[in-house]
């Protein structure tokens, strides 16, 4: 494994939002390979803690056997969306801060074994866990070509969704969908050479999301996220599509109002009240030079919230 398949993302700005105390309990929804949490346990003393999980067990096998040696560090093979089931487990009430990389580790996209990458031919799975049921090969040999098209378009952005479809369903009638290689001829097919290769990263993003319900997911561990934060605890989140940008963006507003009445209404009367400080008004993004050094960190954004 080269460095650049566990090359964390915007590490420095992510540290300078993240640590405000060194002897902290500490949360990284997103282990991968461990690239955030070495740097966040140098950042620690002997007092601090980090709880870090990976829903992947390839990045959980090797951040195990990378962080056996530091008792600080405490490592679990579950969702990020589970904080609240570690949180008890550690009987830990509040964390001081916690991290999620919503970025898929180039040792996935890369790796046929991880059945992500479309560069070469592997089985078409992209599920995260193996405890996921539904495979994407499931999902384009077995959905009707209305579902399909729902969510290329819903999930990838993918402004050609129908098209696509049509041709999927078309190939699977001749011969099941079973590899990468597959669905990129299916995509070549019907897609001008210069459009082929941002079509199929949005068609395999699409079914990477759905099959890993990964927008319900995130809504779900944000909320959570605000409620186990201590007060001046910090929520950092770094995203790499709108999508998700949008969802941390809203929900980070939404935890930022004291009202949510409509504008008519004279005085509040929905009672809630502000929970977090917004402390990115714009999303802090890859310096030219990371971007020349890691070229898939080019989409990060990264957004940072303070418990009130």
């Amino acid at each position: 494994m080269n460095n650049n398949q566990h090359t964390p993302v915007l590490l420095l700005e992510s540290l300078e939002y993240l640590i405000t105390d060194k002897s902290g309990i500490y949360f990284d929804g997103t282990l991968g390979f461990g690239g955030h949490a070495s740097e966040i346990l140098k950042q620690l003393n002997s007092d601090g803690r980090l709880f870090a999980t990976d829903a992947d067990e390839n990045a959980f096998k090797f951040s195990m056997n990378r962080f056996s040696e530091d008792d600080r560090i405490k490592l679990y093979n579950f969702n990020f969306k589970e904080i609240e089931t570690i949180a008890k487990l550690e009987f830990t009430k509040y964390f001081d801060g916690i991290l999620v990389d919503l970025g898929v580790s180039s040792f996935q996209l890369d790796n046929p074994v991880s059945g992500f990458t479309y560069k070469q031919k592997t089985l078409l799975d992209l599920r995260f866990s193996k405890s996921i049921k539904l495979t994407a090969s499931d999902l384009v040999n077995n959905f009707s070509e209305e579902e399909i098209a729902d969510i290329l378009f819903k999930y990838g952005e993918e402004k050609n969704s129908k098209k696509i479809a049509k041709e999927i369903c078309k190939y699977r009638a001749v011969k099941k969908i079973v590899y990468t290689s597959d669905l990129a001829e299916i995509i070549k097919r019907i897609t001008p050479p210069i459009y082929f290769s941002k079509t199929l990263s949005r068609v395999f993003q699409a079914l990477r999301i759905f099959i890993n319900d990964e927008l319900e997911t995130l809504r779900s561990f944000l909320v959570k996220s605000v409620d186990l934060l201590k007060v001046g605890g910090r929520l950092v989140v770094i995203s790499y599509h709108s999508l998700e940008d949008r969802i941390v963006k809203e929900l980070m507003k939404y935890e930022s109002l004291n009202c949510i009445c409509p504008k008519e209404y004279p005085v509040c009367v929905c009672g809630k009240k502000s929970r977090v400080k917004i402390l990115t008004k714009k999303p802090i993004t890859p310096s030219v030079e990371e971007i020349r050094n890691n070229f898939r960190s080019r989409s990060a954004k990264l957004r940072a919230a303070e418990r009130i």
